[in-house]
């Protein structure tokens, strides 16, 4: 199925403003560049594409990068709530750690994040938050022939568009980023685990053992052989 290569702009809220980029641009590319040249924090970089969301915020960061990074978590609940807003009733929205999403128990897109050190004890000059969801199943891909992944269209959000969501999930994250600088992480913990079905499972990424929860910087905690071990969050920057 293939649409329109022109997408309608989305409204930003204020304190955010967009940026449009070609369609064959990596917004989450094209924001981090942008930050190291220092751009405004509250940008929002997106692609000119109607099959894929692909989109990136720029942040300035007050916090060491230990506890920066967990407000990746505050963006995927506020992405939860721009799809619960937006589609169908049934459409169940879940996350898997450190940062994927899935849509009716299948995986349906990821965030990623970069700051400008790998430092745990350094305040960030910036940090990058990108997020893609796919859209519309690619026509080399029979339906049903991955039932792992799944896709916005195939799960009932045929009246949705990407300038949609995007415009929806900026409004909402102005809210989850005020919670999260106000108060911590902890103040949006319970939140982001109440949407994590796999906690209490056993998991084979990034090791093997029992899921059991997060700590106060989003890290996991891992059981294995009677022993915990904490995965950190830090560790999934994108390279």
């Amino acid at each position: 199925m293939i649409f329109g290569d022109v997408i309608t702009d989305p409204t930003f809220p204020p304190l955010l403003n967009g940026e449009k980029v070609p369609r064959d641009v990596d917004p989450f590319i094209k924001a981090v560049g942008a930050s190291m040249m220092g751009c405004d924090p509250g940008t929002v970089f997106y692609a000119e594409d109607s099959d894929t969301l692909r989109a990136a915020i720029t942040l300035a960061p007050e916090l060491p990068l230990s506890e920066s990074v967990s407000v990746i978590h505050a963006l995927m609940l506020s992405l939860a709530d721009s799809l619960g807003a937006l589609g169908p009733p049934e459409l169940a929205v879940h996350f898997v750690w450190p940062s994927q999403l899935k849509i009716n128990a299948a995986r349906c897109g990821e965030l990623r994040f970069k700051a400008s050190t790998t430092q745990p004890d350094e305040i960030p000059d910036w940090l990058v938050i990108g997020l893609r969801i796919p859209f519309v199943r690619p026509e080399s891909l029979e339906a049903g022939s991955d039932p792992s992944q799944t896709w916005l269209y195939e799960e009932g959000c045929i009246e949705l568009t990407v300038p949609q969501i995007i415009e929806s999930w900026s409004r909402h994250t102005l809210v989850w980023l005020n919670t999260f600088e106000d108060e911590g992480y902890q103040a949006i913990q319970d939140h982001w685990r109440a949407k994590c079905d796999s906690i209490g499972s056993d998991i084979t990424y990034p090791a093997e053992g029992t899921f059991v929860g997060t700590d106060g910087q989003g890290s996991l905690l891992l059981k294995r052989d009677g022993l915990t071990s904490i995965h950190h969050l830090i560790d999934e920057m994108t390279p």
